[in-house]
């Protein structure tokens, strides 16, 4: 006798009011789990999680543009993951894109960029764009299966606090990745 396991019910949907806690606890857990060697520690421990709660809250319910979009990723009822995408020059830009650390490799990123670039098409955009922390070599994975490439653009971003020695405001970097689309 066979044994069949139930598929999971996984979708990406528009996100909704309500959801801005799911969101905001899954960008948390995954800049924890993935960008404390690059941001340090001590910074992320001093994020505001009732703040970042509230901007995701203002970014579903008024949205600067209506091509402004966020985007969830479900597994049944749960939000896992999320991507925020905005309008650029040629393009869409995704400003975010996290999946919880414990439902990654489950197809939930790489569902959320297509529905990205899916979005992006119906504008008429040309290119899909991002930005990839110094040292994130996960990231850059993903997004070169994606289909995504670095395309020479850099960017320092503002201090993330100080070098693990004490020395001094630590640099963080990106690189730009794009394609079109």
């Amino acid at each position: 006798m066979a044994l069949f396991r139930e598929t999971a019910d996984v979708s990406v949907r528009p996100a909704t009011p309500g959801d801005e806690a799911a969101i905001a606890r899954t960008q948390l857990r995954a800049w924890r789990s993935h960008h404390a060697d690059v941001l340090g520690e001590a910074v992320l421990e001093q994020l505001d999680a009732d703040a970042v709660q509230e901007q995701w809250a203002q970014a579903i319910s008024a949205p600067p543009t209506r091509e402004h979009r966020v985007l969830v990723a479900c597994d049944g009822p749960h939000v896992v993951g999320f991507a925020a995408s905005a309008p650029a020059e040629d393009g869409v830009e995704v400003v975010a894109l996290e999946v919880d650390p414990d439902h990654q490799r489950g197809g939930h990123g790489s569902r959320l960029l297509a529905a990205c670039v899916d979005l992006a098409r119906e504008t008429g955009a040309d290119h899909v764009r991002t930005w990839v922390l110094d040292g994130d070599t996960a990231r850059e994975e993903f997004l070169g299966a994606a289909g995504l490439g670095p395309d020479g653009s850099r960017r320092d971003l503002a201090s993330a606090g100080p070098e693990e020695d004490g020395t001094g405001p630590r640099s963080v970097g990106e690189r730009r990745w794009a394609a079109e689309i």
